[in-house]
């Protein structure tokens, strides 16, 4: 049955996905500071099970969707990276150098900022919470900007998230791994040497290496390295092209983006954002926690992915994007500070304690609210004053 072509155009819109995030967290923060938050947190921490013979996972909802919904996510970036890797805008070394050294600034500057304002507390940990990147929110952003900002700009931000997406990811494993069980670890590399030999031999149907995929998630969880990295795995295991020349990666990328944009980021959202305000005062975010996340998110971003692409173009080692201006980047140094997803989801991995996590929720939210508005309003400046420009010089002619 064929959409109406009004509801299709909205389904399809780029902000939709952003809009959809900001709406589950107002929902959140509505639901956890009403006489629903007794049934908010209980239901988040009501315990399901899946046991075979006494052995299997038991967790609580929220680490469910944590650890497994946001796999299904994470298998998508995998997804979304290779396909980057091997035949889009990650394929040519030249053109990531700049959106490159942008992501690299926009992950080291808000961790230093972070790190100046907690260095020697126990919430040191959480340093990595505003390196992060929210692309659905920060293209979603972009999106309403509309076409008064040249299609480069879009493609410097997308090439900048994905690489902000890696970093993630490699933090994640190198940083976040509890405890290590080298046994199930051992035992994960069963799964992945079979994903592995069918991904070589081009394999059509992806059955089987999904299932394998499956079964990776449970042992690299049960090994104490983060579960979702067994998603990015498995995509890197989906064959680009397969033996019959078409796509099974892209086939997967087009069928899991709605469920990931339209249920699995908006329960993840729902799940995470929910601060408890109760009791609190603004003084509240100037505790290290809450403002070394903000700051580096609002500040941390605009220094380091502005600066770094300063410095590349004046030093003549890259171009600004085709038909931008220095405020358009700034428009879209601020947009990188929109961390929400991927920061809520480093705190998690950060804290367990919930009155900390409420803190790194405020420090998220206020930072991540505060960078979306001012890249708004700057890349709207930029475009109308572009567009003066432009008909100012054809005025001329």
């Amino acid at each position: 049955m064929a959409l109406p072509p009004a509801l299709e155009r909205i389904i399809k819109h780029e902000a939709l996905g952003g809009v959809l995030l900001m709406i589950s967290a107002i929902a959140a923060l509505l639901v956890a500071n009403s006489a629903l938050s007794p049934y908010y947190d209980s239901v988040l921490g009501a315990y399901l099970s899946v046991t075979y013979d006494g052995e299997g996972l038991s967790k609580p909802l929220i680490l469910w969707i944590n650890d497994g919904l946001m796999a299904i996510f994470f298998f998508l970036i995998g997804l979304e990276l290779k396909a980057e890797l091997l035949e889009g805008k990650l394929k040519n070394p030249r053109d990531v150098l700049l959106p490159g050294m942008a992501a690299v600034g926009g992950m080291v500057v808000p961790a230093l900022i972070f790190a100046y304002f907690n260095w020697g507390l126990p919430s040191i940990n959480g340093w990595a919470i505003p390196a992060a990147t929210d692309i659905a929110f920060a293209l979603g952003i972009l999106a309403l900007v509309g076409s008064r900002a040249p299609v480069s700009l879009k493609v410097f931000l997308l090439t900048l998230a994905i690489l902000d997406d890696m970093g993630a990811i490699i933090i994640i494993a190198l940083f976040y791994t509890a405890e290590l069980k080298v046994t199930y670890l051992l035992t994960a590399l069963v799964p992945l040497a079979i994903m592995v030999m069918l991904n070589l031999r081009g394999s059509h149907r992806q059955g089987l290496t999904i299932v394998l995929g499956v079964v990776l998630w449970f042992l690299v969880l049960r090994s104490g390295v983060h579960a979702t990295l067994a998603g990015v795995v498995t995509a890197f295991c989906i064959p680009l092209v397969d033996r019959w020349g078409k796509s099974p990666l892209h086939a997967l990328e087009h069928a899991i983006e709605p469920w990931s944009k339209f249920f699995i980021i908006p329960v993840f959202a729902f799940a995470n954002a929910g601060v408890v305000l109760a009791g609190m005062s603004v003084m509240d975010l100037f505790q290290p926690l809450p403002l070394g996340i903000a700051l580096g998110l609002l500040l941390g971003k605009q220094i380091g992915v502005f600066g770094l692409t300063f410095i590349m173009v004046k030093a003549g080692l890259a171009k600004l994007p085709h038909g931008a201006n220095w405020l358009h980047i700034y428009g879209v140094a601020c947009l990188a500070g929109v961390g929400f997803t991927m920061s809520l989801f480093i705190g998690g991995l950060s804290f367990e304690d919930p009155a900390m996590m409420n803190q790194v929720r405020v420090g998220v939210l206020s930072g991540s609210i505060l960078s979306g508005i001012i890249g708004y309003a700057a890349l709207m400046i930029a475009s109308r004053s572009a567009q003066q420009e432009d008909a100012q010089a054809v005025a001329a002619e």
